[in-house]
């Protein structure tokens, strides 16, 4: 039912329906429920934006600082490219190149905090604070000889064809870096020589094929992938006229593998490194190890699956442009792997991965228990407020029913016109309780039934006391007087 206030408020002024009784000023009741308006708008507000920002701090872009090395070799080039990639793709996770100067120091950045991300070698000591996020590439050892140099008047040197005559010769290491000597004597101790009976010589990666070209050595080992560029220049450098390298075949790398579960067993495919005749003329027996992506223990599963994903992602879209990327490989995702895998790229590789709504169910759903909780926390303290306007709307409606009996007893028109300026106070309290929502249509409905008769009663008796001789009045006036005396 629609209820007209002007009419109610005409009414109570005496059934002139242009007379409107302003409202009063406001009361404390009605100041105090504002303030519990402005007070719940203000926590929904505030909760909203508490939702908004976790939101924004969850999807924005996270920005993650990977440690590489060393300046201009493959793995920096890889991670450059893949960083251009991400940002070009509007990825959520970003890459920071940081150029250290090998695995040894990226490790160490990594094992220091200072990076989130890493590139090491596998067959180095891995950081504890380090787990698997992608194999990088996979690097086969190279172990060859130089065909012998025809020297007049000088017999030749008996051809080495095993790597257990390599005892007493010098053997020249392709690379600066400390981790390839080691492997070089873990293959030589494999096969029972004592490294301390080889004179071993190091070669920067740029000048070793001038190195070998100048006889520097008796042999030689290089590390890198199957396609390594440096390993195949090195190679060529060995090719004299008449004569190709002789390969040094690795046949105990099983039991190399065994021994040290850092290195694989593995093949160099037949004319890997080009030429006529190919280099190598058949299958050569090696071993083989990674390079890897790691990341600090520490950080987020879900940034860590995000970022796998990404990587695997882009790394399909670049195999064209970029070869290198082509030979990356999800990690080892097994218990007992030597590497373990960080829980992030598991769960990308399992098919595991978490969904926004699987990681943030649990806070959503708090966050709506807490809303509701909210609510009706609020909803009972208004009602507890309006309890005190409720209890005296009543009893007004009460003292309205009362001055309906009154009025059809009274005998002074004074008294009438009295009890109508109360019934207009009435009548605005019910008003601002109505607004206020202390009452409800209902009540106001009833309310403006008992109005209605309050006026019949006041009108009807008007009009019969206009009908009565003034000294009639009078009496009656004094007659009840006297009667109440």
């Amino acid at each position: 039912m629609n209820l007209d206030f002007k009419r109610l408020f005409a009414r109570s002024a005496g059934g002139d329906p242009d007379l409107v009784v302003p409202p009063g000023p406001p009361s404390p009741r009605s100041a105090k429920k504002r303030r519990l308006m402005f007070v719940t708008l203000a926590g929904i507000l505030a909760l909203v934006g508490a939702v908004a920002a976790a939101y924004y701090f969850a999807m924005r872009p996270v920005t993650l600082r990977i440690a590489v090395g060393p300046a201009n070799s493959d793995d920096v080039r890889v991670v450059q490219t893949l960083s251009q990639a991400f940002i070009q793709a509007r990825s959520q996770i970003r890459l920071r190149p940081m150029q250290t100067d090998g695995a040894v120091a990226s490790a160490k950045a990594l094992a220091d905090g200072k990076a989130d991300l890493a590139i090491i070698r596998g067959d180095l000591e891995v950081p504890k604070n380090a787990q698997a996020v992608a194999t990088l590439r996979k690097n086969v050892a190279v172990l060859w000889v130089p065909p012998a140099a025809n020297v007049k008047g000088k017999k030749a040197a008996p051809k080495i064809t095993k790597i257990v005559q390599l005892s007493g010769h010098r053997i020249g290491v392709v690379g600066r870096t400390q981790a390839n000597v080691d492997l070089l004597k873990v293959i030589l101790q494999q096969y029972g020589v004592d490294p301390n009976k080889v004179e071993i010589v190091q070669f920067p990666a740029n000048e070793a094929s001038e190195a070998i070209r100048n006889q520097r050595a008796d042999a030689y080992l290089a590390a890198g992938p199957v396609n390594s560029k440096i390993t195949a220049d090195a190679i060529t450098a060995s090719t004299r006229e008449g004569g190709v390298p002789t390969f040094l075949a690795i046949d105990a790398a099983g039991a190399i593998a065994q021994n040290h579960p850092v290195y694989e067993a593995s093949e160099v495919p037949a004319g890997s490194f080009g030429g006529s005749p190919a280099r190598p003329e058949e299958e050569v027996k090696t071993i083989s190890f990674s390079h890897h992506v790691v990341a600090r223990k520490g950080l987020p599963e879900s940034t860590v699956a995000t970022f796998t994903r990404q990587l695997f992602a882009i790394r399909q879209t670049l195999k064209t442009d970029f070869p290198l990327a082509a030979q990356i490989e999800t990690p080892d995702t097994d218990k007992d792997a030597v590497l373990p895998a960080h829980p992030g790229a598991a769960a990308y590789v399992d098919g595991e991965e978490k969904t926004f709504l699987d990681r943030y169910s649990d806070f959503i759903w708090w966050g709506l228990m807490m809303l509701s909780a909210m609510g009706s926390v609020g909803a009972w303290f208004a009602g507890y407020l309006r309890k005190d306007e409720r209890g005296n709307n009543s009893t007004l409606r009460e003292r309205l029913l009362d001055m309906i009996a009154a009025a059809r007893r009274s005998d002074s028109t004074e008294e009438l016109d009295q009890m109508q300026m109360e019934a207009d106070d009435i009548l605005r309290d019910t008003l601002r309780c109505f607004e206020h929502g202390a009452i409800e249509e209902g009540s106001l409905t009833a309310f403006n039934i008992a109005l209605d008769q309050f006026h019949n009663a006041v009108a009807d008796r008007k009009a019969v006391l206009m009908s009565m001789p003034q000294t009639l009045q009078r009496a009656g006036a004094q007659f009840r007087a006297a009667g109440t005396l």
